[in-house]
């Protein structure tokens, strides 16, 4: 039977073959060559090749180069909050998608690259670099099929494409991230949004330490999420990344609080504070060092609630799994970025 089904495909795409229904590359596109750019140290630049491949694929899509690279790197995100199920597929890009949903669910043959029977069945994969073959393993091709399904959806307005991603998510926490991190590389206009800052000046009067896992005494039983930075009030409290403002206003265990995306899909949480900076508000775009609000003591009860414990930041770090959301430790991070920030001191 399985003789019979496979000898039944192979007349089927034979067929298309011959009448020319094998061409999924766009036809502005011929032999596309990897995106690959070295250094001057001789290694390739994976953030240069990705960037270029971005802006290959906008000229032939029409989709704007930092919705592409928003949904490769959401993509990457997953992965590395899933490294084993979601292994990297491509050389630079984040993009997984598994061999079922590549070659289509009822085809028999898993590691089909062939473009004319992947589309019979159904199948994502798509040959973007014109060589004639839908590659997994091939960054344009990853990028360019899930490109082309969201295409399917409309045109590339921010409408269609929040549109063509919800119909390719099914997750409204998806096309939301996706929506922050291009609104990020469209202000900025580059990919390389990664320094930091500590969450405070450094050389003010502070002092932390390791606080994870600590037993709260108020609000019920629970632990501490975070890492505890004790200072004067009023002192500015500074985003620690290129992010964007996702929460803001009273919690009652927080008092007045910010929350700010990043593009790592971790979530900085800076509770407790005095006040906030008047021009910031959610879908503000941030970046590192710039003065998001004040040490405070807010917090523990109704909104505007003040002085039930010492004056200090309360920050905390979420990593998004793409349906769940954890807290891990802070502390190693605030370490790295204030070492750094005094060594840039130091050089200035």
């Amino acid at each position: 039977m399985k003789q019979t089904f496979s000898i039944a495909l192979a007349t089927i795409v034979a067929s298309m073959l011959m009448t020319g229904q094998s061409s999924y590359a766009n036809p502005s596109i011929s032999k596309a060559e990897p995106a690959q750019t070295q250094s001057s140290s001789g290694d390739v630049d994976p953030l240069v090749s990705r960037q270029q491949l971005y802006d290959q694929l906008s000229d032939v899509t029409g989709i704007p180069w930092y919705r592409l690279a928003a949904v490769d790197q959401y993509e990457r995100t997953l992965s590395k909050a899933r490294p084993k199920a979601r292994p990297q597929l491509g050389s630079f890009v984040g993009i997984y998608i598994d061999e079922e949903q590549w070659a289509g669910a009822l085809n028999p043959d898993s590691s089909d690259n062939v473009p004319a029977s992947i589309q019979w069945f159904n199948g994502i994969g798509r040959d973007g670099d014109g060589d004639g073959f839908a590659n997994r393993s091939s960054d344009f091709d990853l990028l360019y099929s899930v490109a082309t399904r969201l295409l399917q959806h409309g045109g590339s307005t921010e409408d269609d494409f929040s549109i063509g991603l919800w119909e390719y998510y099914h997750n409204s926490r998806a096309v939301q991230r996706i929506q922050q991190f291009s609104s990020l590389y469209a202000t900025f206009g580059r990919l390389n949004l990664f320094d930091h800052a500590f969450p405070v000046p450094v050389g003010t009067n502070y002092s932390y330490k390791s606080t994870w896992g600590n037993a709260r005494g108020w609000g019920g039983r629970r632990t501490h999420e975070g890492t505890d930075i004790f200072a004067n009030y009023g002192i500015p409290v500074r985003s620690t990344c290129f992010g964007v403002v996702e929460v803001k206003g009273w919690n009652p265990y927080g008092g007045w609080r910010i929350g700010i995306r990043d593009l790592n899909n971790y979530y900085h949480y800076y509770a407790h504070l005095s006040g906030f900076d008047k021009t910031i508000g959610i879908g503000t775009i941030v970046k590192p060092g710039q003065t998001i609000g004040w040490v405070g003591s807010s917090g523990y009860g109704k909104p505007g609630t003040q002085g039930k414990f010492p004056p200090h930041l309360h920050y905390g770090v979420y990593r998004d799994r793409g349906l769940i959301e954890w807290a891990f430790d802070p502390y190693p991070l605030l370490r790295r970025w204030e070492q750094d920030e005094r060594r840039r001191l130091r050089a200035n």
